[in-house]
């Protein structure tokens, strides 16, 4: 979900900071477009959001509640005999048009990751999913349909994108798929922030230090901040969605970025604390960030975009785990639908 940016200052406010009388999550508003994601659409009432994401996992945990049998039935009953992967991308739209019930921008669907390395099979999923939306009256406008960051990912994206449909480049690790993603004018890309910090945590074990390893020195918090430099500088107007948070100090170190997708308990933490939040991103110190690091333009062929990769384990290692763990929800809900 995700609430509107505020443009408009009054004189006794500071740019960079918000009074403390307000409450973290709406001081937060001022500074970056704030998302929740989730698939309960119940639950997404309480926040009256602009925007959704879903992806497999969220909609299984979803599908799997009470309140919602009667919606997977419904779409069980309507397509009799259909084949239960093909019954999983109409639970995925049925998810969605009710979340655009309730949100007046965009709802992020996700294509089956088991064809996260076949451009063509994407390309065809997500314009059948497109279609599925458009059939029920849909303008392709409020849709992003989420691709994972494969460099047959990409490419499916630059197609889409050409074509009018927009979309979200997720399971993002590194400035590699980053730079490559803005090169295929994808519409948003969600770098992930907890997954990464996992991965360092995990290499480092009893070696990490959650004061030296976290607030802005968080591996994943200054994966996003190099990402958001390097678009930024180089003027790339693809969005930037910072994901998978695993505390509130990963979020609020990441103020000023374009947008942050947040778990409903996350935001409820952030609207419990009366504590200030400072502006952290801000594209004019692009450059300079870029320069300290050394870091120039990046120009991306496939050979040069999988040796980067596979010379990266944290990003090797973290994208396979998680496109196979979206395959294996994936599979749980074609399972769940076949009962």
């Amino acid at each position: 979900m995700i609430f509107r940016k505020n443009h408009l200052r009054t004189a006794s406010k500071p740019m960079n900071s918000a009074t403390s009388t307000q409450n973290q999550l709406e001081q937060l508003k001022k500074l970056t477009t704030v998302v929740a994601d989730t698939g309960d659409f119940e639950r997404m009432q309480a926040f009256q959001p602009q925007d959704a994401t879903t992806n497999p996992s969220l909609i299984l945990k979803a599908a799997q509640q009470s309140n919602y049998q009667s919606l997977v039935n419904a779409v069980k009953v309507a397509h009799p005999g259909m084949s239960t992967t093909d019954l999983v991308d109409y639970i995925l739209v049925a998810f969605g048009l009710e979340i655009l019930k309730i949100v007046p921008g965009r709802v992020s669907t996700e294509v089956d990751a088991r064809l996260s390395f076949d451009t063509k099979a994407t390309i065809a999923k997500a314009k059948h999913l497109i279609a599925l939306y458009e059939s029920h009256g849909i303008d392709r406008n409020r849709i992003l349909i989420k691709l994972a960051g494969t460099w047959e990912g990409i490419a499916a994206a630059k197609e889409l994108e050409a074509d009018g449909i927009h979309c979200n480049m997720t399971l993002l690790f590194s400035l590699v798929q980053a730079a490559a993603c803005g090169a295929a004018n994808a519409k948003l890309i969600s770098p992930f922030v907890g997954r990464i910090t996992d991965w360092y945590k995990a290499k480092l074990g009893a070696n990490w230090n959650d004061i030296n390893n976290g607030g802005e020195n968080d591996p994943g918090v200054t994966s996003v901040k190099r990402i958001f430099h390097y678009y930024k500088h180089f003027g790339i107007p693809t969005e930037i969605m910072g994901a998978s948070f695993r505390n509130t100090s990963q979020i609020l170190e990441l103020a000023g970025c374009d947008l942050l997708t947040i778990s409903p308990e996350l935001l409820a933490d952030l609207q419990a604390s009366g504590a200030s939040v400072d502006k952290k991103l801000d594209p004019i110190n692009a450059k300079a960030a870029l320069t300290a690091e050394g870091i120039t333009a990046l120009k991306l062929d496939e050979s040069s975009f999988r040796l980067q990769l596979n010379n990266d384990a944290m990003t090797t290692e973290k994208l396979a785990e998680g496109i196979r763990n979206f395959c294996i929800d994936t599979e749980k809900l074609e399972a769940l639908l076949a009962k």
